[in-house]
């Protein structure tokens, strides 16, 4: 609480008691809210309160005033001070401020029909059900105020029909307004993680479209997720509780995903993927959010893809080939069950300029390098240009490795489909094996023009076969690893 709202607090309760003062009736009862104590009168509070009633017939104290210590109360002295007024029927304004901590006020100090006609409990019912929950804004703004209140606003089902008539106003307005991310959306931001969810499964039940809820999940994310480091390898910098409520707070942004390619940007799940990592989230929470990224690979550009390897994980290289890996199978699984033929040629430009950033860290092992190579489909790469440039790259920052090695790295290439300007440079690069020769030069004739146009034809069908079994074993031999690593883990 402000200071400023502390003091105008401390003013009017200092009003309250000197009017309570004023009747001329000595005080007979001292309550204890907190740090704050009411110096009060037991006929008043008897006759509305079955909590007080019966703590003051419980006391065994021998003056002539009772002591009553109420150190949990609901809402504070802010709180028991209304309450108060209630009962002393002095006037005061309900409103969408204090209802909430009222309601559980009422509910604390049994301040029901019971105890006296129209008591607190039935005076705030009414206006919850007259004016609260029939207007969107109203039940947006009690139910922030209901997530101080937990527990006791969840048992007067404040919470529930909160959000029941949040539901139902979003799932109105979402018909007639084109603009989602819309008011509400802003104040929805800022609840708990787990009464944020509770909003959105009541929405999709109340007819809101579940591809929809992108950019309200990228709006909670972007508030929730504030400050994590995720663009660098430096060691985390926040405490175990903290790192465990983001966690939380992630793990459930990305299973409310909508199922719907393209719901949400590939930016956006990128950097879900980076907190991912970072956050050490479940295998399952990561697993989702690479093949969602490997089902828009063709949407993104190379910064997407430069995840780095935090130093925590052991991990020493630049970046996290792996994960990219794994993107770029779920891209290839995708494709292969479209029974799609040909790999689009921009997928193949973003992973050798991917593979060409990879190339450059003098960490990364001739293992990683080449199997990460292996994976960009022939047919995606128009020329073989981006590869020797990556190959070049890796043969310089790695100049020790032995010329079988070398060997290998080049085989990764086709110098027939070199451009003449870069073979003509790979023809004069000392850091390659002596392995061109002239039959290699793209001005050689190539087999296809020497085969009939029909065998061709049969040549290039078998060829397209043979490649997606080929992107289909690595798949599936990428997913055992992965689940060996599970199981090791």
């Amino acid at each position: 609480m402000s200071g400023k709202k502390k003091e105008l607090l401390s003013s009017a309760m200092e009003r309250t008691s000197e009017w309570i003062s004023s009747q001329e009736i000595p005080s007979d009862v001292t309550v204890h809210v907190g740090e704050t104590s009411f110096s009060l009168h037991k006929f008043p509070l008897v006759s509305k309160c079955g909590f007080i009633k019966k703590l003051a017939s419980k006391s065994s104290n021998d003056s002539n005033i009772t002591v009553i210590k109420l150190p949990d109360f609901p809402g504070g002295a802010e709180a028991f001070e209304l309450a108060i007024k209630f009962c002393y029927d002095i006037s005061f304004e309900i409103n969408t401020e204090n209802i909430a901590m009222l309601r559980c006020a009422a509910e604390y100090l049994e301040m029901t029909e019971e105890h006296s006609v129209e008591n607190l409990v039935e005076t705030i019912e009414v206006y919850l059900n007259e004016i609260i929950l029939k207007s969107l804004s109203k039940s947006v703004k009690v139910l922030r105020k209901s997530q101080d209140l937990l527990p006791l606003a969840e048992r007067v089902r404040l919470v529930d029909r909160c959000i029941d008539s949040i539901a139902y106003g979003v799932s109105q307005e979402s018909q007639s307004n084109e603009d989602i991310v819309d008011w509400w959306a802003e104040d929805l931001a800022v609840l708990r993680i787990d009464i944020f969810r509770r909003v959105l499964v009541a929405m999709i039940a109340r007819g809101f479209k579940r591809y929809s809820l992108g950019p309200l999940l990228m709006l909670y994310a972007q508030k929730a997720l504030r400050g994590l480091d995720i663009f660098e390898k430096e060691a985390k910098k926040m405490e175990a509780e903290q790192e465990h409520e983001k966690r939380l707070i992630l793990e459930t942004i990305v299973s409310l995903l909508p199922r719907e390619r393209n719901s949400v940007s590939v930016i956006f799940l990128s950097i879900l993927l980076r907190a991912a990592i970072y956050l050490e989230t479940t295998v399952a929470c990561r697993l989702d959010l690479e093949k969602r990224m490997g089902l828009q690979l063709r949407q993104a550009v190379i910064d997407d893809l430069l995840i780095p390897s935090y130093s925590f994980n052991g991990d020493n290289t630049m970046f996290d080939v792996d994960t990219v890996q794994r993107i770029l199978m779920n891209y290839l699984e995708f494709e292969v069950e479209g029974n799609s033929a040909d790999f689009a040629s921009d997928i193949g430009e973003l992973m050798e300029s991917y593979l060409v950033e990879i190339a450059s860290d003098k960490n990364i092992n001739l293992a990683k390098f080449i199997g990460f190579a292996e994976c960009i489909p022939k047919q995606s790469r128009v020329t073989e240009d981006g590869m020797y440039r990556a190959i070049h790259i890796y043969l310089k920052t790695h100049p020790n490795i032995s010329e079988m090695e070398k060997k290998k790295v080049c085989s990764l290439m086709d110098y027939q489909k070199l451009s003449r300007e870069v073979y003509a440079h790979a023809a004069q690069n000392d850091r390659l094996p002596e392995i061109l020769s002239d039959s290699d030069s793209p001005a050689a004739a190539t087999a296809e023009e020497t085969l009939p146009h029909l065998e061709l034809s049969s040549y290039k069908s078998e060829l397209s076969k043979l490649n997606r079994e080929n992107q289909y074993l690595k798949l599936e031999l990428i997913k055992v690893k992965m689940k060996f690593k599970e199981l090791e883990k």
